[in-house]
């Protein structure tokens, strides 16, 4: 009896300290899901050749893609911009730099690969302006470029990125005479900071797109297109069923898009090592109000209400998705889920390569394409 109760007094000990390692682990993974992150380094700079005008990145799977894209680095340059693979072997990849770095610049090694391409609104050499949308959350900044359309295109970025990843749409928009308003929303680091400073995935950033429509409203728009990048997307589906203006929203272009953050969040959960039950016990934790502020969210995270999959019948204008099979970050999964369930007002051309958000970069003459025939076959166009 008496190495029973020795066994038992080692092994409470023991299974305490196991469930609060679990437990440290869930809360974990959910801060990890709505904390506003800085941008990470996901390659190195091996070499820079000022002479040729050429970069040597270490191999990824997003640096070996063909076409344009951006490099955010740290010394001399904040940023850069990369044309062709000039050179490849298996660890790299040497490609055109499309920004003069001079002789003698300090480029660091880390550095953060992604497809903005344009870092500001100036480089499109459009006519636009800064404005500031009055929103629940304070005034957001945005960028207006305006055109001769009643119909107005307003652009919502992705998670961790800011209103210069929209910055790639708006030539071909605008060449459909359709303005775009390009918003920024809470917790973004352009917009102001909500109480937590956490993201809700979609579950309140959409109010700031619905001040985003109101203002459009009350300068000219008689009716919006909303276009979502990434988690854009979803903050755009979430506008499209909650929003006051809803009756004034048109249509949704959603590249890359989040549908269901089930998927994705277990999907991110492999790719880095992470298995069962601990995503789904990050979630529960995440969507629970009594674990929700232990997991980095100012309020519970409505995933039922998240997943557009489920609530597709509640959507009721047309839908163009733009999404590559090869995304790598936002499987393609949920997507494909939404289409096949409203084939009345999806479409969904089919993209691949390309990974997450880099469809312009990879194949611009038929993303351009897609979203020309959309808007001319829904009668958005200026000339309609």
């Amino acid at each position: 009896m008496k190495s029973l109760r020795h066994a038992v007094a080692l092994l409470v000990p023991a299974l305490f300290a196991l469930c609060a390692g679990v437990a440290f682990l869930v809360f974990s993974i959910g801060r990890r899901v709505v904390t506003p992150a800085a941008r990470a380094a996901d390659t190195e700079i091996l070499a820079v050749d000022t002479g040729a005008q050429t970069i040597e990145l270490a191999r990824t799977p997003d640096t070996e893609l063909p076409g344009r894209y951006g490099l955010f680095t740290t010394g001399t340059y904040g940023y850069v911009k990369l044309g062709a693979i000039l050179s490849s072997d298996a660890k790299h990849v040497r490609r055109k730099l499309l920004t003069q770095v001079d002789s003698g610049a300090r480029i660091d090694r880390p550095a953060g690969f992604n497809g903005w391409y344009y870092s500001s609104p100036t480089e499109l050499h459009l006519p636009w302006e800064p404005v500031l949308i009055g929103s629940p959350a304070g005034p957001c900044p945005a960028w207006l470029f305006p055109a001769e359309s009643s119909t107005w295109v307003i652009q919502i970025h992705g998670r961790g990125a800011t209103r210069a990843e929209c910055l790639r749409a708006v030539p071909v928009l605008r060449s459909m005479g359709l303005p775009n308003l390009v918003v920024s929303y809470r917790n973004d680091g352009e917009a102001p900071r909500s109480r937590g400073g956490s993201y809700a995935l979609g579950a309140t950033e959409w109010q700031d797109v619905d001040a985003a429509i109101s203002y459009a409203l009350r300068h000219g728009a008689e009716r919006v297109v909303l276009m979502g990048w990434s988690m854009g997307g979803a903050i755009a589906l979430q506008a499209a069923v909650s929003s006051a203006n809803r009756l004034a929203i048109a249509g949704l272009v959603l590249d890359s898009p989040v549908v269901d953050w089930r998927t994705v969040l277990r999907f991110q959960a492999r790719e880095t090592g992470i298995i069962d039950p601990l995503p789904t016990l990050a979630m529960n934790a995440l969507s629970s109000p009594l674990t929700a502020r232990i997991s980095g969210a100012e309020e519970a995270i409505p995933f039922d209400r998240l997943d557009m999959v489920a609530r597709a019948e509640e959507l009721a204008v047309p839908i163009l998705i733009l999404h590559s099979d090869d995304d790598g970050f936002v499987p393609v999964d949920s997507s494909r889920a939404l289409a096949e369930a409203r084939p009345d007002i999806v479409t969904m051309p089919h993209f691949t390569v390309a990974r997450h958000t880099k469809i312009w970069n990879y194949d611009q003459t038929d993303w351009n394409a897609a979203i020309t025939a959309w808007l001319r076959e829904n009668r958005f166009s200026a000339s309609e």
